[in-house]
């Protein structure tokens, strides 16, 4: 007789590239190795398992006796492997190309790990477009997961989420198990018997009803407080054993078994969708208030309760309009994809570099910095730097391919951030930097090839709406694990330290500040713009000669309403390290007198970290990156990063009239949310030259600097010395 009730549990675990090796081993010794050590325990306990690409790689590095205990198990029958995307980026943001590559990609590399066939896949975040269907059949993938949500946006009710459905798409079939929002919840943090209830609840209902479980790996024993309830206390043990002892009327079944056995339930169009919670962080923070409260308002209202499968908020993509840091990412990756299938159509020099710089692109598509809800997403700079790190390294592979080597610099042009506004691409064998023209003419992208990184992975600082908890204090905030327990604060303070940008922190940003700004107040972001250059519109042109391109960028606008123009020329040779930058004002009227301050921002540079610093023209080491600086009389002031091997060092000329260089340095710190609680984020360094600016007689002003982008190790000195401190 069949059991009353089959029971599916989904487990997914995932690490994001770019995580710290540390972070990484704490997860693994906290909930990877205890849940499998109890589940070898519990031979009655069955379940599939997802371990991302990413996490797969770490682990056949580090605990390859951890895959080789699961392999046993997958042979033993306990276990079936689910695939997925190798990187685990979400499958909507990529063209159909990369998802199918590294769909296949994957399963190829876990059917060689495990010896066995993978028929399923974990959809990353749970991010789905209809349009996707298709591409996931030709990648060979027979069934998903997907949570109940989706299936009530469609129209589909309560009673019919116990069952497996069909979806379709340009004439493809895939299979697709509704996850239980509420069985997400009860596990691990309601009592271990809540489940039980609920399935029994099920049985009597229909028996043979499906239930879904499929949620985080991390859940238990990483997430706040879970390691001590789920092993410490038991809640685990007592969990497998309660469905050990039930096993008459509870068959754990693994997902290719329902889809070979049970005949679906039928064919549902799923609309673009993600979990319930993830729809709510996409939107902006009033509108996301507004969602949840709609949300709990027509649950708790008989009149509205029909309305609750309906109330949902933003689609997945519009991360990337809230951040547009992460179009920035998107864009940059999409670019590489592009120039990878014309190498690919094209046939490339070397095929080898090719593959690698497909690996890289893949890698560079991992989803978990694109976006932010209640873990640190896009907050986390090392995230950033790690798509990036990534995506240069498949440019590099890809000049590779393509033959390309030698000194070598071009300018290229198109709206690269689709935003229908042309943008500037400046490249060499040693640089790329990219430029906005219609946003200030900032430089928004500046990569290190060498080193592979992006000075400019900055984040602006933005509202969100768990600021309303952070500026209530410790006390009053409720954690996002357990809305019934005060949430973490990291560190103490930080209902004093949420701040808000008014303008993008890139390079090349031009202010206009009163005369006697200070540079507590513009720091602060209390120093009022009396200029409209900051985000302004300028014209951009290009000035090619052999070996050497300039990119002009001007802006008639104005400071204090009296009009003028502002230039700045960008200079770059091929086989160098260094951009040559030239200001000049012109139009100036006589008595001319203000404040321009120009905007630099360095990322992936920590604070109060050894072997980062400031130092000056003469090489003293002037603090941690962290440090608040007001130099009055500066030639140069540099920034070193030894564990990056970045040196960056400004350089200044004369000013016209002999105007004195100023220096501001300034952290830019974010206050942010993650699983363990609201925390303080360092995120870039300001370094702001400044010069109250006279003109001469024909009505002009002119300033130029140098920005050096070498490596620390070029300055030859022994890397225990390196590690410590600036020279002196």
């Amino acid at each position: 007789m069949a059991a009353a009730v089959r029971f599916v549990f989904v487990l997914h675990d995932h690490q994001p590239v770019g995580n710290f090796d540390e972070v990484i081993e704490h997860a693994y010794r906290d909930a990877y190795l205890p849940f499998l050590d109890l589940f070898e325990r519990h031979p009655g306990i069955r379940l599939a398992m997802h371990t991302s690409g990413p996490l797969v790689e770490w682990l056949d590095r580090t605990h390859p006796d951890y895959l080789d205990r699961l392999a046993r198990l997958v042979a033993a029958g306990r276990v079936e492997i689910v695939g997925g995307a190798f990187h685990e980026p979400v499958l909507a943001m990529l063209p159909a190309r990369d998802r199918i590559g590294q769909i296949t990609s994957f399963t190829r590399r876990l059917e060689r790990r495990f010896s066995t066939k993978v028929s399923g896949m974990w959809v990353a975040e749970r991010v789905w477009d209809p349009g996707m269907t298709a591409d996931i059949a030709a990648a060979g993938i027979e069934w998903t997961i997907l949570d109940d949500s989706h299936f009530k946006a469609a129209g589909l009710g309560e009673e019919d989420l116990d069952r497996l459905w069909l979806t379709e798409g340009d004439g493809a079939t895939l299979a697709v198990f509704p996850v239980s929002e509420r069985l997400r919840y009860v596990i691990p943090f309601a009592a271990p018997h809540a489940t039980i209830d609920h399935l029994r609840w099920l049985a009597s209902r229909r028996r043979g009803a499906l239930a879904i479980f499929g949620d985080d790996g991390e859940k238990f024993g990483v997430w706040p407080d879970t390691h001590r309830a789920c092993f410490e206390e038991g809640w685990l043990e007592a969990f497998f054993s309660l469905l050990e002892q039930n096993a008459d009327w509870i068959e754990m079944a693994l997902p290719s078994e329902v889809v070979r056995d049970t005949p679906p339930a039928g064919t549902v169009w799923l609309p673009e969708c993600s979990y319930r919670e993830m729809t709510e962080w996409v939107l902006p923070p009033e509108r996301q208030l507004a969602c949840v409260a709609a949300r709990v308002a027509a649950a708790t209202d008989p009149a509205l309760a029909a309305m609750a499968p309906f109330i949902r908020g933003g689609t997945w993509r519009n991360f990337r309009l809230r951040y547009p840091e992460a179009n920035e990412m998107y864009a940059r990756m999409l670019a590489v994809s592009t120039r990878l299938e014309r190498l690919r159509r094209a046939g490339p020099a070397d095929p080898a570099a090719l593959e690698a710089a497909t690996e890289a692109l893949y890698r560079g598509q991992c989803n978990c910095a694109y976006w932010h809800g209640a873990f640190g997403g896009i907050y986390l700079p090392h995230l950033r730097a790690a798509i990036f790190r990534e995506l240069v390294g498949a440019e590099k592979a890809a000049d590779r391919a393509e033959g390309r080597s030698g000194a070598w610099i071009e300018a290229t042009t198109a709206d690269y951030d689709f935003d229908g506004r042309t943008d500037v691409r400046l490249s060499s064998d040693r640089l790329d930097a990219w430029f906005a023209p219609a946003k200030g003419g900032m430089l928004y992208e500046l990569d290190l090839r060498e080193q592979e990184h992006n000075l400019l992975a900055t984040l602006d600082r933005r509202p969100e709406a768990y600021h309303e908890q952070v500026l209530a204090g410790p006390g009053l905030a409720r954690s996002i694990v357990d809305g019934a327990t005060p949430a973490r604060f990291k560190q103490a303070g930080l209902e004093r330290l949420v701040r808000y940008d008014h303008g993008r922190r890139k390079s090349l940003v031009d202010h206009f500040w009163d005369v006697d700004a200070a540079a507590a107040a513009v720091a602060d972001g209390q120093a009022p713009e009396r200029g409209d250059f900051a985000a302004g519109a300028y014209e951009a042109s290009i000035r090619r000669n052999p070996g050497r391109i300039q990119v002009l960028l001007s802006r008639t606008g104005n400071a204090w309403g009296i009009p003028f123009t502002l230039s700045k020329a960008v200079t770059l040779e091929a086989g160098s390290s260094d951009l040559e930058i030239a200001y000049k004002l012109e139009g100036l009227p006589a008595g001319f007198r203000q404040h321009l301050a120009v905007e630099f921002n360095f990322a992936g540079l920590p604070a109060a970290a050894p072997g980062r610093f400031f130092y000056d023209e003469l090489g003293r080491d002037l603090g941690d990156l962290g440090t608040a600086l007001d130099l009055p009389h500066a030639r140069a002031l540099g920034l070193v990063d030894d564990w990056l091997d970045v040196d960056a060092r400004l350089s200044f000329g004369t000013a016209s009239n002999n105007a004195t260089t100023g220096v501001w340095t300034f952290p830019i710190r974010s206050v942010s949310q993650s699983e363990g609680g609201f925390e303080l984020v360092h995120q870039s360094v300001v370094v702001m030259p400044h010069w109250i600016v006279t003109p001469a007689a024909d009505g002009t002003w002119r300033v130029t600097m140098r920005l050096d982008l070498g490596r620390f190790s070029a300055r030859g000195l022994p890397a225990s010395e390196r590690l410590v401190a600036a020279p002196h």
